[in-house]
């Protein structure tokens, strides 16, 4: 039986391209390079698609998810594709945007608390734990001004970065590769 993995990106679809976004390009570009394609699924409240892929010799079924809610909002409907897909939140992978992290770096993280940022705070209030993966996308922390780093648009090079032939969507499927397969081995 293939273990369930659902990958989330969080960002706004009202904002593309930004560093605020960088989540939801990051799972634009695993569609691309996995060849599945994100459709609207109204049931679940944003983009969704599906594939069967082995790793390392075992089947799992890969959902990619970006929700249509803002990313401060972004908790319920996460919640709702969660429970129709993967079920479990250690099943849960979450792409999102770092501040404390430099840009072009990517940062594991099972647990803990949401470090200020509201879309992963919405999560866990949705979910009622702080129990998933989360993989922090390094975006920078500017000396002043917060918002209007978060919402420029992402530097050619950084999107570049996470581009579907990338080294950074390298880095990415390798570290979900590596949670992959400590989700099926816990289950």
């Amino acid at each position: 039986m293939a273990t369930r993995v659902l990958i989330v990106g969080l960002g706004n679809l009202t904002h593309p391209l930004t560093r605020h976004s960088v989540g939801q390009l990051a799972v634009d570009s695993l569609s691309t390079r996995l060849g599945v394609r994100l459709s609207l699924n109204k049931s679940i409240g944003g983009y969704f698609s599906e594939t069967t892929l082995d790793i390392h010799g075992k089947p799992f079924i890969i959902g990619l998810y970006k929700t249509s809610a803002p990313m401060n909002l972004s908790g319920p409907p996460v919640g709702i594709a969660l429970r129709k897909t993967a079920r479990s939140p250690s099943s849960l992978i979450v792409l999102h945007d770092s501040l404390e992290h430099k840009p072009t770096t990517l940062s594991p993280k099972f647990g803990g608390s949401a470090n200020g940022h509201n879309g992963v705070r919405s999560l866990i209030s949705a979910l009622g734990t702080k129990d998933f993966y989360r993989l922090r996308l390094g975006i920078g922390k500017p000396e002043s001004d917060v918002a209007g780093h978060v919402l420029a648009r992402l530097p050619n090079f950084e999107n570049q970065f996470w581009a579907p032939d990338g080294p950074g969507l390298d880095l990415l499927w390798e570290q979900i590769q590596n949670i992959a397969i400590h989700v099926d081995r816990a289950s």
